[in-house]
């Protein structure tokens, strides 16, 4: 029973719209109401009516660690201690940067931020500052925040400039943001043979988890660096939510990119609200105040913050969890795989590292035309038996799930018996 869960998410739909801060969490692509938790330990969620459940969302990222690590906590205490916020630099700024700069070979410079959504917001005007030109390409299917111009509907060939799909963003915003199929070369080459030239740069998700687990192609990573490279473009790299998480440098440790500007968040915070866009020094230094792009932030590397992230990267760099998280999601994948495929389900499943989607779709997805054809009222379904049964996934099909260092193959195998009693709940 979520009796108390259901009263406060009642009054929450009086005081804020649609009840949450986020509409991630509004359930609206499983229905129902959104469960309202009081607390996190290792690798659970404890509801405010008491039940527990496994959790794979992990702060939809950020908690690689599992939920009140202690070495996170009692830094996050001794920061508290010292004072909550300057608007003035800390030393620990640069410690952050440092341990940034360290574990990706493309970095030589960073700009901290409060969110992804600033850090991609960011990086897009620096793109086009340090170019002067005004085109931003962007795939469809791929998620960088709420930024204006990203906020555009996929476009059916290379020449298409992207249309608002959210009221308030206006025409003017997205005239100059061209989306493309994610994958598709013919379709980057067609629109760097034609745009090439008023092209500032290109953004995307290393690791789509914003439409499901959707890995790239190599020939796919290999044409964005040629493109770009001979056009004068810069590559921007969304690392969000693979930064860390798929490897300590990175998705681009993995498949040997090397771009001009990274975006991070998510477990760059360890939890806390935090983002940074980096890079080259060259480029970099066309921030101000070293130049003329400009940007600003007044909670920009809050002590809270740095702290967190600190702890949080000190210890995923000292402690190297990521063979142990292979392992672990290997397992998961294998079993929910056996399980959907027992009970006759039709179902792919994309993996990288801790960040995998068993999608309701027989078919390899490669981009968002195979997303687009999952069966979402099935994986509705699946979401809340897995509920009723203690495990809490994320709540949409276009969602990656992720495994932290916390969880355990007892957890593992208790999600997998978990899925396998939802699937066949389903199947026929």
């Amino acid at each position: 029973m979520r009796t108390r869960s259901h009263e406060i998410f009642t009054r929450a739909k009086q005081l804020m719209p649609g009840g949450v801060n986020s509409p991630a969490r509004a359930f609206g692509g499983v229905g129902g109401e959104p469960i309202v938790f009081e607390r996190g330990d290792g690798a659970y969620l404890f509801d405010v009516d008491g039940n527990r459940y496994i959790d794979y969302i992990g702060s939809w990222g950020p908690m690689i660690l599992g939920h009140a690590h202690p070495k996170v906590t009692e830094a996050i205490h001794a920061a508290v201690d010292r004072g909550t916020s300057f608007g003035a630099p800390t030393e620990a700024e640069n410690e952050l940067a440092e341990l940034l700069v360290d574990a990706v070979p493309s970095v030589e410079k960073v700009r901290l931020v409060s969110s992804g959504t600033e850090a991609t917001m960011s990086a897009v005007r620096l793109a086009r500052g340090y170019t002067g030109r005004d085109v931003i390409v962007k795939f469809a299917g791929n998620y960088h925040g709420h930024v204006d111009s990203l906020l555009v509907a996929a476009g059916s060939s290379a020449a298409t400039l992207g249309v608002p799909n959210s009221p308030g963003v206006t025409a003017g915003t997205t005239k100059d943001t061209l989306v493309l199929a994610y994958n598709d070369v013919a379709e980057l080459d067609a629109a760097f043979n034609e745009h090439g030239s008023r092209i500032a740069g290109v953004i995307l998700e290393p690791i789509v988890g914003n439409m499901g687990c959707v890995p790239p192609d190599a020939d796919f990573l290999a044409a964005l660096r040629k493109q770009t490279a001979d056009h004068g473009a810069l590559l921007i790299i969304d690392e969000v939510m693979t930064g860390f998480r798929v490897a300590y440098g990175g998705a681009q440790s993995i498949y040997g990119i090397d771009p001009d500007i990274t975006t991070l968040g998510k477990i760059v915070g360890g939890g806390m609200p935090i983002g940074a866009y980096c890079g080259k020094a060259e480029i970099m230094d066309k921030v101000l105040p070293a130049g003329e792009v400009f940007q600003a932030g007044t909670l920009s590397g809050n002590p809270l913050a740095t702290a967190c992230g600190i702890a949080t990267l000190q210890i995923l760099r000292d402690e190297n969890p990521y063979p142990c998280l292979e392992a672990l999601s290997a397992q998961m994948a294998a079993g929910l795989d056996e399980a959907a495929t027992a009970a006759d389900i039709p179902h792919t499943l994309g993996r990288v590292g801790s960040m995998m989607t068993l999608f309701f779709n027989p078919a390899p997805v490669h981009n968002w035309d195979g997303a687009s054809k999952c069966d979402t009222d099935r994986f509705a379904k699946y979401f809340w038996g897995l509920i009723e049964r203690g495990v809490y996934m994320p709540c949409s099909q276009y969602e990656a799930l992720f495994v932290s260092a916390a969880h355990t193959e007892e957890d593992i195998q208790q999600t997998i018996e978990a899925a396998k009693a939802s699937l066949a709940e389903l199947s026929g």
